[in-house]
């Protein structure tokens, strides 16, 4: 005689339906879902935008890159403060002990405070930004007054997606969960890091790359303001999250993500709409191709994992060493090929797009313009800062990921 015990006829479809929603979001809160996706979106609606400047020139407050920006604002406040609102009148004690407790009454994630904060941030920058062009014109710059408090926005959304998963993932450390679901949702929960960590540093290098151009890789500027940006960040994405290649899989991101939109966007129709043109064309012009920080970050990884019994202080040294030694070596070389080889001026690299103020004939367009070269002593003297700058961005990182590590609410 059968004894196996079955669902009820009437509760069949809504047993199934809740083994079916908890096996496809793997008990991660859905709001994690949305802050990754609003991540995605205020990056890619950036980029967007500073194309639609390089190739049409004036734009208004609901321009299609700028709305695509306040979609990932509003989907990333609305979805935080639902989160907090639910926690805070229908979540259970457990649930408010995981949480913050703010204003003494509401109950948040400290990844939801700020995605919060952050969308605030951005929606006000955008009568703020469109005042600003109706009285001083077109920017000149990536970071005007109203892109500023755009980017600290950005940043905020970006950070709380990353703070958010973190949270969730050291949770993991005491929950008792059978093996396979806890090794599927650990998985899913790298893969949102990744993303999350890929399109901040996509940001961060957005806010930078005025100062990061081609032009700039034969000079030792371009290595010091990366050894300073970039270390500090990847040591705290890779020590956060604690995985053998979590730097790599983070510059992955970047630099898959930087490729798309330079591929993508160029294949659309735009003409500049704004004077002077000297540069006349009838698609969008693409962004930039990526740095190639994939291969300082594999090194970085390798070391991290083989030297991992160095007190912090010697494994920032050994971390500064191999940024700024492979980022040179690699980047060096690249650097001419994307300024003076005419293999570079294709889809693949666009390094033929050209802002359409500019004169395409300019003699130095498609060579190092004789003020951007230093002599021999002038280079080694500021790779020598550039180590200096590494390791105290590297020491920093090595910090700030050992307390992603602690996050727990």
């Amino acid at each position: 005689m059968d004894s196996t015990l079955s669902p009820a006829a009437g509760e069949s479809s809504r047993y199934e339906s809740a083994v079916s929603s908890r096996d496809f979001f793997l008990n991660i809160p859905p709001y994690l879902y949305a802050v990754v996706f609003s991540s995605l979106c205020v990056i890619t609606g950036l980029i967007w935008d500073i194309c639609w400047h390089m190739s049409i020139g004036r734009d208004g407050l609901l321009s299609p890159p700028h709305v695509v920006i306040y979609v990932g604002a509003v989907v990333s406040g609305l979805f935080s403060g639902y989160q907090v609102l639910y926690t805070t009148f229908k979540g259970s004690a457990t649930e408010k002990a995981k949480s913050v407790k703010i204003w003494g009454f509401f109950y948040s994630s400290l990844g939801a405070l700020f995605c919060i904060w952050g969308a605030m941030m951005m929606l006000t920058s955008a009568p703020f930004d469109d005042w600003w062009h109706n009285t001083y014109g077109l920017d000149v710059t990536i970071l005007s007054p109203p892109h500023t408090v755009l980017a600290l926005g950005i940043i905020g959304v970006q950070f709380g997606a990353i703070v958010s998963v973190m949270s969730v993932k050291n949770q993991m450390k005491t929950a008792q969960i059978d093996t396979d679901f806890s090794q599927r949702r650990l998985k899913r929960l790298n893969l949102m890091f990744a993303l999350s960590g890929g399109f901040l540093m996509t940001m961060w290098y957005t806010l930078l790359s005025e100062e990061l151009g081609s032009w700039e890789m034969h000079n030792a500027s371009f290595y010091k303001l990366s050894a300073m940006a970039f270390p500090i960040f990847l040591l705290a994405m890779g020590r956060g999250n604690g995985g053998r290649w979590a730097m790599t899989s983070v510059t992955a991101v970047y630099t898959a993500l930087m490729c798309l939109t330079l591929w993508i966007i160029p294949l659309f129709p735009a003409e500049p709409k704004l004077g002077p043109i000297w540069n006349h064309f009838d698609h969008y012009q693409g962004f930039a191709f990526p740095i190639l920080l994939l291969l300082p970050a594999l090194a970085m990884d390798w070391l991290m994992h083989r030297f991992a019994y160095l007190n912090d202080w010697k494994l920032a040294a050994l971390m500064s060493l191999a940024f700024v030694l492979v980022l040179l070596l690699v980047q060096w070389p690249f650097g001419s090929f994307l300024r003076e080889s005419p293999y570079s001026r294709n889809w693949i690299f666009g390094t033929h797009y050209y802002y359409f103020g500019n004169d395409p004939n300019w003699e130095y367009r498609y060579k190092f313009a004789p003020w951007t070269l230093q002599t021999t002593s002038q280079f080694a003297l500021g790779m020598v800062y550039a180590l200096g700058f590494g390791y105290v961005s590297s020491r920093i990182g090595l910090a700030w990921g050992k307390w992603m590590r602690t996050i727990q609410r």
